[in-house]
């Protein structure tokens, strides 16, 4: 039996050689052949793959990302050891003792391809890497005959290795490859998979991403958490193999538990309407390529915080606006759709719960009045009480099993896995807010929508809605200008006016068609009285007011009519916001932006953008203005911000039929606009107007905004500022003990009493 294995053993010896020699002849030859077709491998000497173009907040935190590859590149001395150890274990344990090709390995494995009628590759690190990184533009779609593309891999891998360390080549391994679930090179990894840089991996952790490498589209943990285990096993074996980690060591690696970093949805991207802005420009600028591939890095005005605080204040106003229409029935049945109660999963439950959040719910049953209802793993049975807002007695009358449901997470219990939950539904309404620098126009918060993966269309900066009363700010602030002032007054009183021939009257209406008679503009204004303002445009001539408007940064056509003093005039929410900003910056208008600084990936800079200011009205007009405009918090339409105890000023704003309101107020330092509507025109209900719709939101954004800040100075006026004691409802010089008595201010000369008093 010995002489025929011995003959076995000498004729498998004996073909190991010969396909070793062909393979290497194979290599030398059609190296002469190709390689005068083949461009310099220097390329590489400036390494350049598509990296992540980020942007960032003004405290550092990142708010998004634009990429086609998730790339973040690193150095060979931020690889950590026990990464380089477990790749080189699980992909080319050779790797340090070959010149690009691993003979040994590649006859083997040619040998069993030949005897088991498979087809499996051998390739080394330098070999993926030739692959992978295309140096003479290479047909992506592979159309090239498979034959002179491994050619061609083949001579690249040699280039590779004559020029470049084996260091270099496992540093540009390890930022280029794939690793699954759109990440690209290790540090990417990383921190998608374990929320932290390469150079902090665990040995569990780097043996995991080492085993993606193979094949990262069905390894990531993400997608198949088993067969990322399973592999990242067998790494840990092949490392104790080769000498890296002991035996030990490897089993208990090998028994610890796969711990993915919480993601939760959305989480990171806090500004969504504000980022997409961004990305519109850097399109614009500086083209797709720029954006999506050469890792630009973005600075902007954006402040975090607020912008937190104004996500939460409109989706929270937003949902008790909702409620006020009433409640809706489900319109997504799982039961209906061939799904069972039990086996029913929602993408949404793959995240982490928290109190707060608000989630989808499958209602498994309505027992005993509640609703009885599923979270992923977790049960709740929401009483009577946490939908008493819907107006119905029984669950019954709500929803039906296999219903998916919104609720509000109360409280958890992990041990027991109960939630203590209250019905909610998403709202249909939308709004918008937006927060500006006074003094700089940086825009610091941005809210476009309630949702922007329902509606990617931004209310802040795109839509052109009808102002309502807000159009009065410009109406007066013409008024102060030509001479009147607060204590100026103007008829109150039903009056039509001669449009002219062929046209019928206008005639202005109150709201409740009630006329106070002689009221000082003041008193008009704070309770945003229409006749007043329609009666000052007349004075004035139409023409004259709203040559205004373009002063104050509104571009749309302001048409000469008297109607346009009770808002028919369109603007955006950032326009009339800016223009509103005009008061407490002393009559400038600071245009507003929202990028400071863009560099590429070498840090050059691109981009650099500063405050840029128009004077819009003469700080004295302005200060009048901002005086009156504090009236509007302390005795007017906006009252509702007085509860804040801070130094404001604002105007409400209502359309007809009450289908849009706003609120736009500012304290020294912002300015900040609510708009609240739907986007095919609707009332929001009877009397809905902007102070019970928009200014909440307004009010809770700003609240979260003056916490922990010290109370300001208050608004300084310009020395030409005179103060005196006056009623506020006659204009006539008071006591300062008497009813109705306020300090006004005037524009030196101005003031009752003096010879150009209007």
């Amino acid at each position: 039996m010995a002489q025929p294995t011995n003959l076995f053993l000498k004729q498998a010896r004996l073909v190991f050689l010969l396909v070793v020699a062909a393979l290497a002849g194979g290599v030398s030859g059609v190296i002469f052949a190709y390689s005068p077709d083949r461009p310099a491998v220097t390329t590489l000497d400036d390494y350049a793959p598509s990296t992540i173009t980020r942007v960032y907040a003004t405290g550092g935190e990142e708010i998004g990302q634009f990429a086609t590859e998730r790339r973040v590149i690193i150095g060979h001395d931020e690889i950590p050891e026990v990464l380089r150890q477990a790749l080189i274990s699980s992909e080319d344990a050779n790797f340090f003792n070959h010149f690009g090709f691993d003979l040994r390995r590649l006859g083997i494995t040619a040998v069993q391809n030949v005897l088991k009628w498979r087809r499996r590759g051998a390739s080394t690190l330098t070999m993926q890497l030739a692959r992978h990184v295309s140096l003479d533009g290479a047909d992506p779609l592979g159309i090239e005959k498979f034959w002179s593309r491994k050619i061609n891999e083949a001579i690249l891998t040699i280039q590779i290795e004559k020029r470049y360390t084996k260091r270099e080549i496992l540093t540009l391994y390890c930022n280029q490859m794939y690793l699954g679930s759109g990440a690209y090179g290790v540090e990417a990894a990383a921190r998608l998979y374990f929320g932290k840089s390469a150079i902090d991996l665990t040995l569990p952790e780097a043996a995991l991403i080492a085993g993606i490498f193979q094949t990262p589209s069905r390894q990531s943990p993400l997608v198949n958490p088993d067969l990322a285990v399973e592999r990242r096993n067998y790494v840990l074996t092949q490392m104790a193999e080769n000498g890296f980690i002991g035996r030990d060591e490897a089993e208990a690696a090998i028994s610890s538990a796969l711990v993915l970093t919480k993601r939760t949805p959305g989480r990171q991207q806090v500004a969504t309407y504000f980022v997409e802005e961004v990305r519109q420009h850097l399109e614009a600028e500086y083209g797709a390529r720029a954006l999506y591939e050469d890792g630009l890095e973005v600075h902007t005005t954006l402040n975090a915080t607020m912008q937190v605080a104004a996500n939460v204040a409109v989706e929270r106003q937003l949902r008790i606006l909702d409620k006020r229409h009433g409640y809706r029935a489900p319109t997504e049945n799982v039961l209906a759709e061939g799904d069972t109660l039990d086996e029913y999963r929602h993408p949404s439950w793959r995240y982490a719960t928290a109190v707060d959040d608000i989630v989808p719910a499958l209602v498994t049953g309505t027992e005993n009045g509640a609703i009885q209802a599923r979270v992923g793993e977790y049960t709740t049975s929401i009483p009577r009480a946490g939908f008493s807002w819907t107006r119905r007695r029984t669950a019954d009358e709500l929803v039906s099993p296999g219903d998916l449901i919104e609720v509000k997470v109360n409280a958890l219990d992990d041990a027991a896995k109960e939630l203590i939950t209250e019905l909610e539904q998403e709202p249909q309404v939308e709004a918008a807010l937006i927060a500006l620098d006074n003094r700089t126009g940086r825009t610091l918060a941005m809210v476009g929508g309630y949702s922007f993966d329902r509606s990617k269309f931004n209310r802040a900066t795109q839509a052109q809605r009808q102002l309502g009363s807000l159009f009065k700010g410009i109406v007066f602030t013409a008024a102060i200008d030509q001479g009147y002032t607060p204590s100026s007054i103007i008829m109150d009183e039903e009056v039509c006016f001669d449009p002219g021939p062929e046209q019928e009257p206008y005639c202005p209406s109150n709201y409740k068609n009630e006329f106070l008679g002689p009221v000082t503009l003041r008193h008009a204004f704070e309770r945003s009285i229409n006749v007043p303002a329609v009666q000052l445009m007349h004075e004035m001539g139409p023409e004259a007011v709203v040559a205004y408007a373009p002063k104050f940064g509104i571009t749309s056509d302001v048409p000469p009519f008297l109607s346009v003093a009770l808002g028919a005039a369109e603007a955006t929410l950032e326009e009339i916001t800016s223009a509103f900003s005009v008061f407490p910056n002393r009559g400038v208008r600071m245009s507003p932006f929202q990028i400071t600084r863009i560099t590429d990936r070498t840090g050059e800079l691109l981009e650099e953008n500063q405050p840029e200011g128009q004077d819009a009205i003469p700080a004295d007009t302005a200060y009048v203005m901002l005086n009156v405009m504090r009236g509007v918090v302390d005795r007017g339409t906006g009252q509702g911000a007085r509860q804040l105890r801070w130094p404001l000023g604002g105007k409400t704003g209502t359309v007809d039929d009450f289908t849009d309101g706003w609120f736009v107020g500012f304290d020294p330092d912002i300015t900040v606009g609510v708009w609240v509507g739907f986007d095919v025109k609707r009332s929001l209900g009877n009397s809905q107007d902007g102070a019970s719709v928009a200014l909440p939101i307004w009010r809770e954004f700003m609240r979260a905004y003056i916490e922990d800040r010290p109370t300001p100075d208050g608004f300084v006026p310009p020395d030409n500022i005179i103060f005196q004691t006056v009623d506020r409802t006659t204009g006539d010089i008071a006591e300062p003990w008497a009813t109705n008595a306020i300090q006004e201010a005037f524009v030196s000369g101005t003031q009752p009493g003096s010879r150009f008093e209007r």
